[in-house]
């Protein structure tokens, strides 16, 4: 007898022992975007982000008041590209559904690849390779491509392969042409993101990955931060570009929530095996 009751005060301790590896409430929600700033990186030969004080003080009435005015390319920071960017006719800013901005996602994670070669571009192998360990991209999924760069930001002259305004010394990873054609013949993402400046590598001349999503109506995110807190799938991503009538894009807040049924990690299910493991001892051995 004293062995069951021993048994079970082992199984109580671990059913009721708050889950170790399940996130809290604040941490289900990923930040996906870099703040706006005089440190915000555009595009070399753009207007870069300026945040000019208009008033910031208490009024001759007693109350306090602040006003600022800003100014920035369509082009930089964590921003959305509209498919009008680079495809005539297609979806200015304010005509991409909300269906299109929020949903699913996942992510393939090239950053090995790109810590060996800063030009290097994701190509339809990598889409099979990852598909072969976590199964087919799923319809209507959100796409990111993680390469690790946010760890370059905001140095300028790292991230982006040169600080001067000369787009031939541009040098960051990007998403090759034949895996961009690979994902609308095949697949059917409604978004697909990115961690650099571009959807296609820093070397490009025709920018042939944003002709060819952007004409199937696929919007863009650049410059997407903090890709390293997410899974590799088992998320939402939620984009909120600012809404301007006829844009070719846009600053956009960026960001992701864990989804609760996959939220749980490895370490919450090693604890369930765990539990039913010391039930299943209790059961066999509690009466001997």
């Amino acid at each position: 007898m004293t062995s069951l009751v021993n048994c079970l005060a082992i199984c109580a301790i671990f059913v009721w022992v708050p889950a170790l590896g399940k996130p809290v409430e604040n941490s289900e929600w990923i930040e996906l975007s870099y703040p706006f700033n005089g440190e915000t990186i555009y595009w070399p030969t753009v207007m870069s982000f300026h945040h000019s004080l208009v008033f910031e003080n208490y009024t001759a009435d007693g109350y306090y008041f602040a006003l600022y005015n800003i100014g920035a390319s369509e082009h930089g920071g964590t921003h959305i590209d509209a498919p009008r960017h680079f495809a005539a006719g297609k979806w200015t800013t304010d005509q991409i559904p909300l269906d299109h901005l929020i949903g699913p996602a996942i992510k393939i994670d090239l950053s090995s690849k790109a810590d060996k070669n800063a030009d290097y571009e994701m190509t339809p192998s990598d889409l099979q390779e990852w598909e072969e360990k976590h199964g087919v991209i799923p319809d209507n999924v959100i796409l990111l491509v993680f390469f690790g760069w946010g760890k370059y930001w905001p140095k300028k002259k790292t991230y982006l392969g040169t600080d001067l305004k000369n787009t031939s010394l541009l040098h960051f990873p990007g998403i090759h042409p034949n895996a961009s054609r690979w994902l609308v013949k095949n697949r059917k993402v409604k978004m697909v993101g990115i961690d650099t400046p571009s959807m296609d590598f820093g070397q490009s001349k025709m920018f042939q990955t944003h002709q060819i999503l952007y004409a199937e109506n696929i919007p863009g995110l650049e410059n997407v931060a903090h890709m390293d807190k997410l899974p590799t799938k088992c998320f939402t991503v939620y984009a909120a570009p600012m809404f301007i009538s006829g844009g070719s894009g846009g600053p956009c807040r960026v960001f992701a929530r864990l989804d609760e049924n996959c939220s749980t990690s490895a370490v919450v299910r090693f604890q369930n095996d765990i539990v039913f493991l010391t039930v299943m001892i209790c059961l066999v051995f509690g009466f001997l």
